[in-house]
């Protein structure tokens, strides 16, 4: 094993299947099959990350059969000591491996995977999948996020619009999401591919409805404005926090203002496109806090609004500083739904895109959070 600048380097399995060291580990640079550098969950590894675990968070064994939603077997996260209510089933069934053998055939990338996402199995049973677009190597490296980050130096799969069209006709999907990494070494920050995979799987999937969870493209509106007419329904970007947490939970090159500058813009320049943005608790924020959140949301005309419990995905990742509690989030919900939102899907497992076609059914995307305490 090589360095970089002081982190340790390895070579991505697909370059060398027979190196020794094995998949790169969380904070591990690598080398990825298109030839770049990127770092293995996003952030480096550091000498004291174990001792800032948070009580009750201990690194620790595999919990048997299952995991501690959100986080990978064999991390800090993984602990008997989190609530009941954010436990998830290990995914498995028969409706998880046809699309994750979907995914591996088509060479996409899903938010599912690269996230951790605790509903993986959930969605993916029901044939259902977020798609990640222009690989999964983010440009940036925000400190709650599991995406590996790196510099793809421009690199894109031409394929990549085709790939997505058929998977979603193959799947037989009535409405998909579709998210990227931030991709800043493009010119247009991706915006051009972004429209071009909407458009071809409009015109093989015409009846599905498609919904964008997009970069804030570093703020340049003609940029988003070029996802917003590409026959998109829904335009979401995630504001993730409160204004004072937005540092450091974010890149740097992201912003609180900024966040709400696209989200207004896309509502501007089409109307008819409904625009989403999400938030996670238990980052330290305050109630106050996150009502002035959804007030800057709803005066950026936003429609719908999701609320979900952070989970730290790695011991490198900011830490846990409350798990919110079920009733506390539909507690939330209605504080939102009071300031005019279309809806407010909320509760500890919810992240922006899950069960995303069911946002305007008004129940809360079917959840349940009372049947949740307990557990």
């Amino acid at each position: 094993m090589s360095e970089f600048k002081g982190i340790p380097v390895v070579n991505s399995p697909a370059r060398n299947p027979a190196a020794p060291q094995g998949p790169p580990r969380s904070g591990e640079k690598y080398f990825t099959p298109q030839g770049f550098a990127a770092i293995r969950d996003g952030i480096k590894a550091s000498a004291g990350s174990a001792a800032r675990v948070p009580a009750g968070i201990q690194p620790g064994n595999p919990l048997g059969a299952g995991t501690v939603a959100g986080a990978p077997i064999g991390t800090a996260a993984a602990t008997a000591r989190k609530p009941s209510w954010l436990r998830a089933k290990a995914p498995s069934g028969a409706g998880f491996q046809t699309v994750k053998a979907l995914v591996k055939e088509h060479r996409l990338a899903t938010v599912c995977e690269e996230a951790k996402c605790p509903n993986i199995g959930e969605c993916w049973n029901a044939g259902t999948a977020t798609i990640m677009l222009m690989g999964a190597v983010c440009t940036r490296a925000c400190r709650f996020c599991s995406v590996d980050t790196g510099n793809p130096h421009g690199w894109l799969d031409a394929d990549e619009p085709e790939n997505a069209a058929r998977t979603v006709e193959l799947m037989k999907l009535r409405y998909v999401v579709l998210t990227s990494v931030n991709r800043d070494d493009l010119p247009d920050g991706g915006a051009g591919h972004y429209a071009a995979c909407v458009r071809a799987i409009k015109q093989r999937n015409p009846d599905t409805a498609v919904e964008a969870l997009t970069p804030d493209f570093e703020g340049v509106l003609v940029d988003v404005s070029t996802v917003v007419d590409s026959g998109i329904e829904v335009f979401a970007q995630n504001i993730e926090t409160v204004r004072r947490l937005t540092h450091p939970v974010r890149d740097p090159r992201a912003g609180y203002e900024q966040t709400l500058t696209v989200l207004e813009h896309a509502k501007r320049h089409n109307p008819r496109v409904l625009t989403k943005s999400s938030l996670m608790l238990g980052l330290g924020e305050t109630d106050a806090e996150i009502e002035r959140t959804l007030d800057d949301l709803r005066a950026a005309g936003v429609d719908i609004v999701t609320l979900g419990q952070y989970l730290r995905p790695t011991v490198n990742h900011l830490p846990i500083e409350r798990f919110v509690t079920p009733a506390e989030f539909d507690k939330y919900r209605e504080r939102a739904l009071a300031r005019g939102f279309l809806e407010c899907v909320s509760g500890p497992l919810v992240r922006s895109s899950y069960r995303a076609e069911q946002a305007l059914n008004r129940n809360n995307a079917g959840l349940d959070n009372s049947s949740l305490v307990g557990q």
